[in-house]
């Protein structure tokens, strides 16, 4: 926005410095007139001076007054200008910092010295917003790019399979049809969970209230011939968990945590445990199952797009690499955390904690809640 010049913030404090020192010493002189016209009478002789009346007094007075004003005037402009130029130093460093950002250069740091204090604070807050940001525009980076190479794969297949059909008029038009339906199936899935994480990052969704422990029963009961079919158990215990949030994307974070949970377990004979808790401020919710050793190093990146985990996968259910990276987005839309802990026994745990509804009777609120 194009403004306006005007005075500098130095030349501000320059002047409110020497007025307050201009303003000081007036009220200081005028207590000491006030003084000598109240306790010095006529004819008391003053520094070998007679003073007859107060007249003479106030000639004496005024021009000794008027040398010490324009003393402090000039006292006050010149150390105010050098104090206002030392206070506004550490504002010049984060000045130069902001532009540097603004012009791309997110991994400039202020480092301000010095003890703590308001420039110390707004420096260091500074310093932690820009290694944020220079995160997220990693993070989305390094999806776009990710997003870019798992769309353009089954693109490239299908443009293949064509090519192959078109070089090939007598080849079996069924088996590529087949093929290029799979292919198409694909990418609509991966399209559908690109957008839906979209949604849960822009947090544009109504929110009611819901129990998760009603929840993760739905989700596991849609799954449940999945679970069958691979020879895998689902056990569900817990209490009622009341939260506030989508019921829509809710039940798509329980249902990616039980898929996740039912496809990467073991060949035969695996468990999953959905557990659900409740704590005086949040409501837990908590997917376990069987499975093979996980490294520490390849469960912290689980959460990350299209992060497989290819060591505990199967081909027919390899997925599209977004299933807890989802379920992280709709966690923290909803104000909670995603906590991934692989099990000493073999396995993955994953815990989501979410805020607890407050009834009415322990706090004031409308209902429904609004929306963000």
């Amino acid at each position: 926005m194009a403004r306006a010049p005007g005075m500098s913030v130095r030349l501000k404090l320059t002047l409110s410095y020497a007025g307050f020192v201009m303003l000081a010493g007036a009220l200081l002189l005028a207590a000491v007139w006030r003084f000598l016209l109240r306790y010095v009478p006529d004819g008391v002789i003053i520094t070998r001076r007679f003073v007859p009346n107060r007249s003479d007094l106030m000639n004496a007075f005024v021009p000794a007054a008027t040398v010490v004003l324009v003393f402090l005037l000039v006292f006050g402009l010149v150390g105010g200008w050098i104090l206002a130029g030392r206070m506004l130093t550490p504002l010049a460093r984060i000045t130069y910092a902001t532009r540097k950002a603004a012009n791309g250069s997110l991994s400039h740091r202020i480092r301000l010295p010095g003890r703590k204090d308001e420039f110390r604070e707004l420096a260091d807050a500074f310093d932690t917003m820009l290694a944020r940001l220079e995160a997220h525009v990693a993070e989305q980076q390094r999806f776009a790019a990710n997003a870019s190479h798992e769309l353009r794969t089954p693109l490239a297949i299908a443009q293949t399979l064509l090519d192959v059909a078109r070089n090939d008029p007598i080849s079996d038009t069924g088996e590529l049809v087949d093929r290029l339906h799979a292919v198409n199936t694909r990418a609509i899935g991966l399209t559908e969970a690109l957008l839906l994480l979209s949604r849960a990052d822009q947090r544009g969704f109504t929110r009611y209230h819901v129990d998760l422990s009603l929840i993760a029963e739905e989700a596991t009961e849609t799954l449940l011939p999945l679970a069958e079919k691979r020879g895998v158990t689902i056990e569900t215990s817990g209490d009622m968990t009341p939260t506030v949030g989508s019921h829509e994307l809710l039940l798509q974070m329980a249902t990616n945590l039980v898929h996740n949970a039912i496809v990467h377990n073991l060949a035969e004979q695996g468990t999953v445990w959905v557990t659900t808790a409740i704590q005086p401020d949040a409501v837990l919710l908590v997917v376990e199952n069987t499975g093979g050793r996980l490294a520490p190093q390849l469960v912290s990146t689980l959460v990350e797009p299209f992060q497989r985990g290819t060591k505990r996968i199967r081909t027919d259910q390899a997925g599209v690499g977004l299933g807890l990276a989802i379920v992280k987005s709709i966690a923290q839309a909803h104000g909670g955390t995603l906590t991934l802990t692989s099990r000493p026994a073999g396995g993955l745990r994953v815990a989501v904690r979410l805020p607890a509804y407050q009834s009415s009777s322990t706090r004031s609120v409308s209902w429904p809640p609004p929306s963000p």
